[in-house]
């Protein structure tokens, strides 16, 4: 008889602690879409050390040093005597490193590219990685001009280690003022490319590829202004976000093709954090797992009433990341709320 009891009560115990309401803070985190592994990301989470100029980021994994990269362009914020736009150009793209997931990032160096002519000027460079050769989709602009009139070329360059860059071609686009390249694999195993048609009202465009060395272009994707485009799979749909100078525009589709647009902006509003109390430009999204990351930067400075001066306060850059919610069949983001993350391995 007290064999047999002893046994119920080990029954009972079992049950009750199947049953129990209590779950440990990691299976909470699982729950939630958090890793147990997650950091709090810095903020700002990233501020080039030579110019002060970084923005336009995106992101690839390094295969090989089991590392996450950042790309960027790299304005001359802090060069005195600089006239017009000329702080804009003239610089190579630099690139940052991540060991920790994307929570913390520290400069390692530049892209080093054979397709120099003279002072040359790269800007917001597209980096994929297919069968184990790194793809750029660089902007090109042939040398330093005081203003916005010069000609724009996306190149592409080849790579097997992310830093000795290899010209392969310059694509026939729709004009010769294109920047801000994206390019997404389609379910067809064809490759996209959207991209910034400065001559059509700066219009987002977008091109087709087999291979990703020659491309047709196809014309207009979206009939709005904007530049910076992002596009990407995530919670069942293809997404673009699009920079409009006013905070990001979200478009989202099915095909990749037709495009509704969401009626709020991302990053309109002013965060509160450092350096994030401006709208946010310029993003890269890196979904991992369940989870979406958007990469975005800001111009600190350009706030309050000094927010139309030219100084190095107002040129300055910073990289900023905050994670993306799916609600209602949308996409918002809070830039106040800490950023936990640990991208995932590629």
């Amino acid at each position: 008889m007290r064999n047999v009891t002893l046994g119920t009560i080990w029954i009972l115990l079992i049950a009750a602690i199947a049953g129990c309401p209590f779950t440990s803070q990691a299976e909470q985190a699982e729950k939630a879409g958090m890793s147990d592994q997650d950091k709090i990301a810095d903020k700002p989470l990233f501020r080039d050390p030579v110019y002060d100029g970084a923005a336009d980021p995106v992101l690839c994994w390094n295969l090989k040093e089991k590392k996450w990269f950042m790309f960027y362009t790299n304005r001359r914020a802090n060069v005195p005597g600089t006239t017009g736009v000329s702080w804009v150009h003239g610089t190579p793209i630099g690139i940052a490193e991540s060991s920790d997931g994307g929570a913390t990032w520290k400069y390692l160096t530049t892209a080093k590219t054979d397709y120099k002519k003279g002072e040359d000027t790269y800007w917001a460079p597209e980096v994929i990685e297919h069968n184990g050769i790194y793809h750029m989709y660089l902007t090109y602009v042939p040398g330093i001009f005081t203003n916005w009139d010069a000609s724009r070329d996306i190149l592409h360059l080849t790579s097997k280690d992310l830093l000795q860059w290899k010209y392969q071609s310059t694509l026939k686009l729709s004009s010769d003022r294109v920047i801000d390249a994206c390019v997404m694999q389609l379910p067809d195993r064809t490759w996209r490319m959207w991209y910034n048609n400065e001559t059509d009202q700066k219009s987002i465009y977008y091109a087709d590829s087999r291979d990703l060395y020659v491309w047709q272009d196809n014309g207009k994707a979206v009939g709005a202004r904007g530049e910076g485009p992002k596009v990407f799979r995530w919670k069942g749909h293809i997404w673009m976000v699009v920079d409009v100078w006013r905070g990001l525009s979200v478009y989202r589709s099915k095909d990749a093709l037709n495009w509704q647009l969401q009626r709020n902006n991302l990053l309109e509003k002013p965060g509160k954090g450092p350096d994030d109390q401006v709208k946010g430009g310029h993003p890269d999204v890196v979904v991992s797992g369940d989870r979406a990351y958007l990469f975005y930067f800001t111009h600190p400075g350009r706030r309050g009433p000094d927010a139309n001066k030219d100084t190095y306060e107002q040129r300055r850059t910073s990289i900023q990341v905050v994670e993306l919610e799916f609600k209602d069949g949308w996409l918002s983001c809070d830039r106040d709320k800490p950023t936990r993350i640990m991208l995932h391995k590629r």
